[in-house]
């Protein structure tokens, strides 16, 4: 048997010849993932981030006003600025080749090992650029400085010439980088850059400093029809809001706790920098945290997010303890943070990253720094606005309420006896025998003695029926410990087998329609109104999915001779009775006190038979899902005033009430 850890190779057969020394950028060119992550679509528009970083480093020292970006019909990529333009005189240690030169073919090389020019920046290593000039089948760079123009070409990682003077320039200054990915690291038909993650890109440099203007152009044939609505061909980016503005476009259609964001710029103790902030908390749906450093993005985070963090932490409990709330003490970060919009742009002197692509910020002044910077702030926003400090509150409540419910749902399943999973339906419920979502459908009825009828009317091997017992829980007003103790709710969670909020899965929503059945007057128009908010609060997506329907069952049985007709409200009724009747013989109107008083043979022709029933399905028009919000905090909501001064502008549009 072979010994794994056993080798032929003698000493005498490794020496001094064996040991490679890799000049130049040529580690760049065999190790590309050292330096930019790997060789996949991430690393390759990486590439154009290290380029524009050093343009928006000029920038943000002061010295440019203006970036273009263009994407060209060649596959290549040129970014301009109007900044002081890289030196071109002989480098004082290799005085054969220009500091463009020496920047541009070795690592290790730049102006901002030291704050001498660049007070803050993006750049540290000085690897950057000369990556970029490596990993690119060709490069060409020209540098106006002085009124002189300047160019030098490179292939590969290597100059191809000396650089040379092209002559005077008098009304242009600044560097313009143009290169094109080469095909031998990335990849034969790999090299192809997105516009909308370039545009967005430029669009997101823009928010991040305020005083830059950013000018986007790209060939019309590279933009793809799917991105010809989002991406323009040409655009200048200039947003004075800064990071606000952005915010306000990212959840414009959103439905929001706070009526402003919690949003400023105010500079870091010590002279250490400075930080921009905008935060706001979707009432609805997921939280966004973008964080920047330097205007580099830091998509893995650091210690920057967890000074945000602690600071928002920290302040809404404060405000807990101010107005008497002992649950506040029981919040953590992720109550108030995770689930938020945030966008953070700090600008540090020596920023320390994790590794190369420059994911993550590891300094660790900068969660001090960070959270000092926002805290006074923040107690500040909220004492000067306690509404919407009561309902910040009041979401971050929730969500610890949710987080802990989720947590005992674990601690019960983990203690329980078997792995097997079994399927738990409420007693209530007639299943039906289709075990496939499809064709399936369950009706939730008002009562049991609706449910009753129901249970015969229906077809069983595709209806299911679930009485509920008179008006369910207003869900829009109710705290989540009510919300969870709620057998009605409970039924229809475990009925529907998809969970709730964060954690509905629509895939395992065990029918096709869920079918809202109550009777035709005011209380089953209000029973249908909880249940309708029920779901657009805790399973928006199955709305969003078209699976929530509301039935019509009749009002109203008009009978003459042999001819009957039902109707579904008063005007209905007035309707069939001017066109479906003649003058002869007795009509015969009687009207059902509701479902449960309604033969289920009837119940059945009118109200749950395929082709003869009416179905409302329930949607929320795109466009709208804002102003949708808005009603039903209105009508539904913690807020009583609200109804009632709906109440008061409604009133008079009311000719008779059914009470």
């Amino acid at each position: 048997m072979t010994d794994l850890f056993e080798t032929a190779v003698t000493t005498a057969d490794y020496s001094a010849k064996d040991i490679e020394v890799l000049e130049g950028l040529e580690p760049v060119r065999l190790r590309p993932g050292m330096y930019v992550g790997g060789t996949d679509e991430r690393a390759l528009h990486h590439l154009v981030s290290e380029v524009f970083d050093n343009s928006m480093d000029e920038a943000v020292a002061g010295h440019a006003t203006r970036i273009e970006i263009a994407m060209n019909v060649d596959g290549s990529i040129t970014i301009a600025d109007n900044g002081r333009g890289i030196p071109v005189d002989p480098h004082p240690k290799h005085k054969d080749k220009s500091a463009l030169e020496v920047i541009f073919t070795t690592l290790h090389s730049g102006g901002k090992f030291n704050s001498k020019v660049y007070e803050t920046s993006g750049g540290l290593h000085g690897v950057g650029i000369s990556v970029v000039n490596a990993l690119s089948e060709w490069t060409n760079v020209e540098v106006a400085r002085d009124k002189k123009l300047w160019t030098q070409n490179f292939s590969r990682g290597k100059a191809t010439g000396k650089i040379t003077n092209n002559g005077s320039t008098p009304n242009r200054r600044g560097t313009k980088v143009t290169f094109l990915p080469d095909h031998e690291i990335f990849g034969i038909g790999n090299t192809t850059f997105k516009p909308s993650t370039l545009y967005e890109l430029s669009r997101s440099k823009a928010y991040l400093f305020k005083g830059i203007e950013i000018r986007w152009q790209c060939d019309p044939s590279l933009i793809s029809e799917k991105e010809k609505e989002t991406v323009p061909q040409k655009e200048t980016l200039h947003f004075p809001g800064g990071l606000n503005d952005y915010l306000a476009l990212l959840t414009k259609s959103r439905s929001l706790v706070t009526s402003e964001n919690f949003h400023g710029k105010v500079p870091l103790a010590d002279q250490a920098g400075q930080i921009e902030w905008a935060i706001t908390w979707p009432e609805y749906g997921d939280g966004s945290i973008s964080s920047y450093t330097n205007t580099v993005p830091t998509p893995e985070g650091g210690t920057h997010e967890s000074g945000v963090r602690g600071a928002l932490l920290k302040g809404i409990k404060a405000y807990g303890e101010l107005v008497g709330n002992k649950k506040a003490s029981n919040l953590t970060g992720d109550d108030i943070f995770n689930g938020a919009c945030v966008l953070i742009s700090l600008f540090i002197k020596n920023p320390q990253f994790q590794g190369q692509t420059k994911d993550k910020l590891t300094n660790p002044e900068a969660l001090r720094l960070t959270e000092n910077a926002l805290r006074d702030h923040f107690d500040h926003w909220l004492s000067g606005s306690p509404a919407m400090a009561n309902d910040l509150l009041s979401w971050s409540l929730e969500r610890m309420e949710e987080r802990l419910r989720r947590r005992a749902e674990k601690d019960v399943k983990r203690a329980t006896a078997t792995s097997k999973r079994r399927l738990r339906l409420p007693g209530k419920l007639s299943d039906c025998s289709n075990a496939a979502a499809d064709g399936t459908e369950i009706y939730i009825v008002e009562g049991d003695s609706a449910g009753g009828s129901a249970k015969q009317a229906r077809d069983r091997k595709t209806q299911a029926i679930l009485p509920i017992r008179g008006k369910i829980l207003n869900v829009a007003s109710a705290t989540r410990d009510k919300i969870n103790a709620n057998q009605e709710i409970a039924d229809i969670n475990q009925a529907l087998g998809c969970g709730s909020g964060d954690k509905y899965i629509k895939d395992e929503l065990r029918y096709e329609r869920v079918i809202i059945m109550t009777d035709a007057d005011v209380d089953g128009a209000h029973i249908a109104t909880l249940l309708i908010t029920m779901f657009y609060q805790e399973m928006p997506e199955l709305i969003k999915d078209g699976h929530l329907f509301i039935a019509q069952p009749p009002l109203y049985r008009i009978a003459q001779g042999g001819t009957v007709h039902y109707a579904r409200d008063d005007v209905h009724k007035d309707e069939l009775m001017e066109n479906e009747f003649n003058g002869r013989g007795k009509i015969e109107v009687s009207r059902f006190k509701g479902l449960g008083e309604m033969p289920a043979s009837q119940l059945k022709e009118t109200t749950m038979l395929r082709g003869k029933r009416t179905l409302l399905r329930v949607v929320i028009e795109e466009g709208t899902r804002l102003e949708t919000a808005e009603k039903v905090d209105q009508l539904m909501g913690k807020k009583p005033e609200l109804r009632f001064q709906f109440i008061q502008e409604n009133a008079a549009k009311v000719a008779e009430l059914d009470i």
